[in-house]
C-alpha cells in the first residue's frame, strides 16, 4: 500500500479492522470506462457508518427526535488505491481511529474479492445539538463504547 498521511504503520493499520459490510458496486456507480465512480465510495463509507452506529446503538438514538444530539460529518477524504469494477464485492471496512470531546476520527478500508485494499479513507464526524449546531460531548458511556472499538 502506497503511503498515505493517516496511516503509519500499514500492516497494523489493516490488523485493526472488524466490522465490515458487504457492497456489490451496481452499474449506476461506475462511469463509461465501466470502473467505479469517485463519489460511489463516499456512499459506502456512509453505508458502513451507520451499520457500525447501529451496532454500538448510538444511531437509534440519533435518530429519535426527541434526542438533543444527532451526528453530522466534518470532513472526509479517500485515497484511491485499486480500480473497482462495476459487479465487484466488496468488504467496507470502519473503525474508530481516535475520540475527542465530541468528536470521533473514523477510517475506512475497502477490499475486494482477492483481498487486495482497493480505497483507504478517513473522516471525521461531530456529534452536535440539534437546537444550537454545537458539539455535545459524548457521554462516559458512549465515549467508553467509542474506545472499545
Amino acid at each position: 500500500m502506497k503511503h498515505i498521511s493517516y496511516v503509519e504503520n500499514a500492516l497494523e493499520w489493516e490488523k485493526e479492522f472488524s466490522f465490515f459490510i458487504p457492497v456489490k458496486v451496481r452499474f449506476s456507480e461506475t462511469d463509461m470506462f465501466g470502473h467505479l465512480n469517485n463519489k460511489a465510495p463516499f456512499t459506502y463509507f456512509e453505508e458502513a457508518r451507520i451499520e457500525f452506529f447501529k451496532e454500538l446503538g448510538f444511531m437509534q438514538k440519533w435518530m429519535d427526535k426527541k434526542t438533543e444530539a444527532m451526528i453530522v460529518v466534518a470532513n472526509q477524504q479517500c485515497d484511491y488505491l485499486k480500480q473497482v469494477y462495476f459487479d465487484e464485492q466488496l468488504r467496507v471496512y470502519v473503525k474508530i481511529q481516535s475520540v475527542g470531546i465530541s468528536s470521533a476520527d473514523l477510517h475506512y478500508m475497502v477490499k475486494n474479492e482477492a483481498g487486495e485494499i482497493c480505497l483507504a479513507a478517513r473522516g471525521t464526524i461531530v456529534q452536535v445539538s440539534r437546537t444550537t449546531g454545537k458539539g455535545l460531548p459524548w457521554s462516559d458511556e458512549w465515549k467508553a463504547k467509542l474506545l472499545e472499538r
